[in-house]
């Protein structure tokens, strides 16, 4: 099975990396091997690659920068895909494709169905939902996974920032309104390598189990941390809850990013881990470069 893997230096592509290289011949392609922005050049090149399976893990992802460029994300986000998708069905291929809870509105307190209206707040959800409808409407042989606040044990993360903060300061201000469950994307690759041969098509939900806001996020990275022995400064009840108009940002959030992921495990039988069993590992990670 020969693969090919777009976005091969993002958080997910490192991953993907990892679980795909056993399953047949990885051809992994970054920003320099391949320009997602040129859409012509894109189809052409993976015609050429004659890939049995594409990974599409590359995105404009920027979320607030892609306000001020929106042409840069509809380019990357919907054009991009709609390529892949059109070459995916000319050339009888299978496409594997990553989007986002940033596709709905972030309304109400029940978690979102694959087939919940979508009514994205952002230029960055609006042009990743078109992404999706371009695959959904090709008539391509698709997998679509949807997942949220995405993570890994390298680059800039959550996590990271709030970890160095807690070293550095005697207080933190965070925003609770905000509901989603992080996602290890290490995870999300193992996912991946499961699913690729499943006759399965269409849209799943891919996120980690149980739910928490940033505020509870940071709170149980911090007290963890201390438990490890990090050189936190903070102390927990120093934490404040704050709502998201503390922070007005160009990009609006959704309040409920909740995915219900039982599509998924009906489907490929895989269970979501909770989201605390990811992010106990990478804080096991981060304590072993103290």
């Amino acid at each position: 099975m020969k693969i090919l893997l777009l976005g091969k230096d993002g958080q997910l592509g490192r991953e993907l990396k990892r679980s795909l290289t056993p399953l047949g011949d990885l051809i992994a392609w970054g920003r320099s091997e391949c320009d997602l922005a040129n859409a012509d050049s894109l189809y052409e090149k993976v015609v050429a690659a004659k890939p049995d399976v594409i990974i599409n893990a590359a995105a404009y992802t920027a979320v607030d920068k892609a306000e001020s460029e929106p042409e840069l994300a509809h380019a990357i986000n919907a054009l991009a895909p709609t390529a892949l998708a059109q070459v995916t069905r000319d050339i009888g291929c299978k496409l594997i494709h990553y989007s986002t809870d940033y596709v709905f509105d972030g309304s109400g307190t029940a978690p979102w169905l694959e087939d919940s209206p979508t009514a994205p707040l952002s230029v960055y959800g609006k042009s990743k939902l078109v992404g999706e409808q371009a695959i959904q409407n090709s008539g391509c042989n698709h997998l679509i996974f949807r997942t949220s606040w995405v993570y890994t044990k390298k680059g800039n993360n959550f996590a990271k920032t709030m970890l160095r903060l807690a070293c550095e300061k005697n207080a933190l201000s965070v925003i609770d309104d905000q509901i989603g469950a992080p996602t290890d994307a290490a995870w999300l690759a193992d996912v991946t390598a499961q699913a690729i041969d499943s006759l399965a098509s269409g849209v799943y939900h891919a996120a980690s189990a149980g739910e928490v806001s940033w505020h509870g996020y940071a709170s149980y990275l911090i007290a963890n941390a201390c438990e490890l022995g990090f050189p936190i400064k903070v102390k927990l009840k120093a934490i404040s809850a704050v709502t998201s108009e503390a922070f007005p940002l160009p990009a609006k959030r959704p309040h409920n990013s909740r995915l219900d992921c039982s599509k998924l495990t009906a489907t490929f039988g895989i269970t979501p881990p909770p989201w605390q069993q990811g992010v106990d590992r990478l804080l096991d990670h981060l304590h072993t470069q103290l």
